[in-house]
Parts: structure tokens; sequence; C-alpha cells
């Protein structure tokens, strides 16, 4: 008998069997009626989840690919630019602009730690007296390396005081449509996420939402580009069409994952993160493992945890692959110190309370004091407790 496997990474995610079934039909022309069609569903549905109207462009690439097409159309070589880096994919959107030219100021936040909004106030002060404003901000809504969400929305604001006419770039790709998120009223210039996340549907595509003064900037920028550039695509957008030739079966994909997301609705679905979330850091706190990321700013899409002592965590994720459970380790500076649990996408509270109970019996067998059940049952009470909305600081919560 073939086991199951309990894929709890923080992505790529499973996939409803809905999506998997759609990303498996036959293809049609993408110059075609049938493809314009689609296109325009897809732009549609994901300016609802962004919470946007300006228009969300798809490129067929991974999230970082995304990143890079949001470097290159909006900024010049030599251009100023903050970043605020709390994690590994904050360090490679830096990586990304340097690499291009940028003239790259980075904010380090201590990791397992959000950034503060007054540290982003007083960096982009000193980057103004040193008469290198910002051109751009570059800031990062979920850090999967770290299990941290920023409060970006206070980010944002404090970057906008801080340098009005600078652009907000933001790696929105692990938290968008898991957590509230609000790109318009937050006044985000440019916002990426990746269809392997949240929207559960397989690698392949970036979503990318571009604000009008990000397309003035993109007039003047001068980075090179050609498969990125992000004006052929809004070009091809109008006319039903993408520039090159598009992950067609990632499109259908999304088309039918975007339906079901609708019909849940995004309240709801943020309800349940915020319930998995909660369950997820109750019941290993139970069975005494200690979390990573600071209790304030933990994530609701992906939860980080040191390995316990007296444990490798090569032999950990072994035994728990016998059993059907695959999480992640850590990544960087924290290989084989932490491991990731992921919750996003499709997951329900009775898929991490199946993680937990693999969890323990892994950890017994390693020689954990554990007793069997603990962890299941403090799950299982902080996910009511996230369902009835206490338990978590209002400011989290809503993305402050």
């Amino acid at each position: 008998m073939t086991q199951t496997t309990h894929l709890r990474i923080p992505g790529p995610t499973p996939l409803p069997d809905a999506v998997r079934e759609a990303g498996s039909r036959q293809m049609v022309n993408h110059r075609g009626p049938e493809f314009k069609e689609l296109l325009g569903r897809l732009g549609e549905g994901l300016q609802r989840a962004f919470r946007t109207r300006n228009e969300v462009l798809i490129l067929s690439c991974s999230g970082t690919g995304g990143l890079e097409a949001a470097v290159v159309n909006h900024l010049s070589p030599g251009d100023p630019v903050l970043s605020v880096s709390i994690g590994v994919f904050g360090d490679r959107f830096a990586k990304i602009a340097t690499r291009y030219g940028a003239d790259v100021t980075k904010l380090d936040v201590e990791w397992g730690h959000a950034a503060e909004p007054d540290a982003v106030s007083e960096a982009l002060a000193r980057m103004a007296g040193e008469g290198r404003p910002a051109r751009a901000e570059l800031l990062t809504h979920n850090e999967t390396s770290t299990g941290v969400t920023n409060p970006l929305q206070a980010l944002a604001a404090a970057a906008r005081a801080g340098a009005p006419d600078a652009l907000l770039l933001v790696d929105g790709i692990s938290g968008l449509g898991a957590v509230p998120f609000e790109a318009d009223s937050w006044d985000l210039d440019v916002v990426v996420t990746g269809s392997q996340k949240s929207w559960m549907v397989p690698p392949g595509l970036a979503m990318v939402s571009v604000s009008e003064r990000g397309w003035a900037a993109a007039e003047r920028a001068s980075m090179p580009r050609f498969y990125f550039d992000l004006g052929m695509h809004r070009a091809s957008a109008a006319k039903g069409e993408t520039p090159w030739t598009p992950a067609i079966g990632v499109c259908f994909a999304l088309d039918v994952a975007l339906e079901l997301l609708e019909r849940e609705g995004y309240p709801r679905i943020f309800a349940r993160h915020a319930a998995c979330g909660a369950a997820t850091r109750a019941g290993l706190r139970e069975i005494g493992v200690t979390l990573f990321a600071d209790p304030a700013h933990a994530s609701d899409t992906v939860t980080s945890a040191l390995v316990p002592d007296g444990v490798e965590w090569s032999q950990m994720s072994r035994g728990l692959r016998g059993r059907g459970l695959v999480l992640a380790g850590g990544q960087g500076a924290l290989t084989g110190r932490i491991f990731r649990v992921g919750h996003l996408g499709a997951v329900s509270v009775d898929d991490i309370l199946t993680a937990l109970a693999i969890l323990e019996e892994t950890l017994g067998g390693l020689g954990q004091a554990i007793r069997p059940g603990t962890a299941v049952a403090a799950a299982t009470a902080a996910a009511q407790q996230a369902a009835s909305g206490a338990g978590r600081p209002a400011a989290v919560a809503a993305g402050t």
C-alpha cells in the first residue's frame, strides 16, 4: 500500500483535486479566444485578491522572477534603494537589486523578528542626509525562512512618510492570499506573489500588480530587461495575450483555484490560516519545542521552531518522512538549527493535528520525553480560540 504523504512545507503546497485535474487539461491556442477569456478572468480574480484596481500581470516564472521584474522595470543603475531584510528572501530581494547596479542600503533585522517602522524612518533619514534619498524601498510581507510576518501596513506608512516619492516594491509571495493584505489602501506600488504558495496551484506563475506611480517610474527606468519587460506584458494583456508562451496548464489550475478561494471567501480563508497557525504554535510549545519567531509577529503561513537539543535535523527529517510527513529545514545560517511547518494554501486544522501527531511519535522515538496526544489537545484548543477571534493581537491580524 502506498503511504500518504503529508506535505507541510512553505511551498509548493498541496493541490486540491479540482486544481490538479484542471492543470492536466488539453492545451489551447495561447493566441486564441479561449486563452484570452481565461487571462481576463484571472486578472479580475487576482485584482480582488490583491485588493487593487491596478492591473495584475501574469508571468511564467517563479516568484523570484517576479521580484527580478519588480526591480528591473522600475529602477536604474545607481538608484539609491533601501532594502529591509528579515531573512533569506529579504536578502535575495536585495541581491537582485545589487546585481543590476542599484545602490542598495540594507536594513538588516535580527532573524526571528519583524522590522520596526521607526527603524525604516531612521534609515531613510540617514540616506537623505547623505544626499542619497531613496528611490525605492524593498519590503518583504512574510518571510518563510524565519516564520515572521512583517507589519507591512505600518512599514509602508513609515516608508511613504520618510520618502514620499519613492516606490514601494513588495515581496508578497508567501503571505498574499492567506493573510489580510490591501495593496491599494496600503499604497503599495509593485506587489509580487507566486502560484505555488497560498494560491493552491503548481509552481510556474508569478503575479505582479503595478500602480500608476510604478508605471511612470518604468518609463524612466533603464535597467535591462526583455523576458521580464512588464511594459510588453501590459501591451500583450490588452490584447488578451502574454508576450511569450505562457504556462497554460498552470493558468488552468489558477482559474479553478481562484474560484475555490472566492467560494470560501477571503475572510474565512484568513481565519482558517490564523487557526492553523495558532494550532501549530500551541502544539509545538506543548511538547517542549521552542518556537523561533517573535510571538508578536509569528506567521500564520509557516511556523519556525528550534530542532530539539540532542536531535539532529537530518535524523528527525528521516523519521518524519518514514511516517509520511514532510517538513522543511532551516535555510542559510539557520540550516540544521530550525525546522519549519508550512500551513498555507489548501490546509485545515485537521491537517495540522495529523502533522503534530506524527511529530509527537517521531520525537518520542528519538528520545524526547513526550506524552502522546498532548500536542494535538493543545492545538485543538488553540484553533478553537483562534476561530473565536481570541488570542491573536489585533495589530498582527490586521497586518499593522
